[in-house]
């Protein structure tokens, strides 16, 4: 192989080729020595890690969403993991349906500070608005509440109250 290797270049103007400034060196370029070549190795098997998959969760998102199917949506688990899960999901659909949804809120949805949050905005709130909140409260936060009992909404409960209600819950457990 050869290579061209230009030191100076003319500058405008000047004379060209016969500029004695100007020098072209041509030589031949050996290519660096590399690594040895090796034999091909074969394509190492990857396996994929274990991980350590929440269990409980999964079973309990399988029952929420899938209902009838959370048990065959568990069966896509490797085989311990599928029974443990499977195990989870038995002792999910013995709970009260209250239960279930206190649980789901609890692990996926209400904030930690829930019930402090629902208590200020019910002291803050008039008697109306009080009644519409209860009224949407799931049974679970109803308890924080033992002294009140629910009502059938009333002719006050317009429904713009019952909107607000509806928001002021979900903006206090979210």
């Amino acid at each position: 192989m050869e290579a061209t290797r230009i030191i100076r270049s003319p500058r405008p103007g000047a004379k060209g080729l016969g500029d004695p400034r100007t020098v072209v060196v041509r030589a031949p370029v050996k290519p660096l020595p590399g690594p040895p070549k090796r034999p091909p190795c074969p394509e190492p098997v990857m396996t994929p890690p274990r991980v350590s998959l929440p269990l409980e969760r999964i079973a309990l998102v399988a029952l929420v969403f899938g209902r009838e199917r959370a048990a065959m949506l568990l069966e896509g688990l490797r085989e311990p993991e599928a029974q443990r899960a499977k195990a989870y999901l038995a002792g999910f659909a013995v709970l009260s349906s209250a239960r279930r949804q206190a649980r789901v809120a609890v692990d996926f949805g209400v904030r930690p500070d829930a019930s402090a949050r629902l208590r200020a905005v019910m002291e803050e709130a008039p008697e109306v608005l009080r009644r519409e909140i209860f009224r949407r409260l799931p049974p679970y936060h109803r308890s924080l509440f033992p002294e009140r009992e629910v009502e059938p909404p009333g002719a006050a409960a317009t429904p713009a109250v019952c909107a607000l209600a509806e928001r002021l819950v979900r903006e206090a457990t979210r």
